[in-house]
């Protein structure tokens, strides 16, 4: 028997090294939008924080394409934004520290020439507090949870 699964119009990632403390902020949104997937029900939600290449098989052909993800934006700790691709500059601060290794620019550059790219595709970046070894986010990102699935919320509204 062969197992077909029929992708989403919108999938959402979350970014990270779980081990890594505020590094793993994108699996740990997505962990919760994964227990509340029922109120989405046109959404895949995929902890890809060490996703690597297979990202670009993750995103092919979507109509919307969210990534969550740890970012040094200078920016007080726990702060969200969303940017677009064009937006954001790729400095790699937790090169070897972070899973995800794959550029995430590079996966969507692919993506286009490949003619898979999804038709919107949202960044969101979360300043952390502390990226150094340990399984639970900083108290000031855990703190702000709510507001991080308020803002990814208003980009799952078809």
């Amino acid at each position: 028997m062969t197992y077909s699964r029929v992708k989403k119009d919108i999938v959402v990632l979350g970014l990270g090294n779980s081990l890594m403390s505020d590094e793993g902020i994108g699996p740990a949104v997505v962990e919760w939008f994964c227990e509340h997937a029922e109120e989405h029900p046109f959404v895949d939600f995929i902890d890809a924080g060490t996703g690597g290449m297979s990202i670009l098989h993750l995103i092919a052909n979507r109509c919307k394409a969210v990534f969550i993800d740890c970012a040094y934006m200078g920016t007080k700790a726990g702060t969200i934004r969303k940017f677009e691709p064009t937006e954001v500059r790729n400095i790699r601060k937790l090169a070897h520290q972070s899973l995800h290794e794959a550029d995430i620019f590079n996966i969507i550059s692919l993506s286009k020439k490949l003619d898979q790219q999804p038709q919107t595709i949202a960044i969101f970046g979360i300043e952390p507090e502390s990226v150094k070894p340990g399984q639970s986010l900083s108290k000031t990102l855990a703190a702000k949870m709510n507001n991080y699935i308020a803002a990814v919320s208003q980009e799952l509204i078809v």
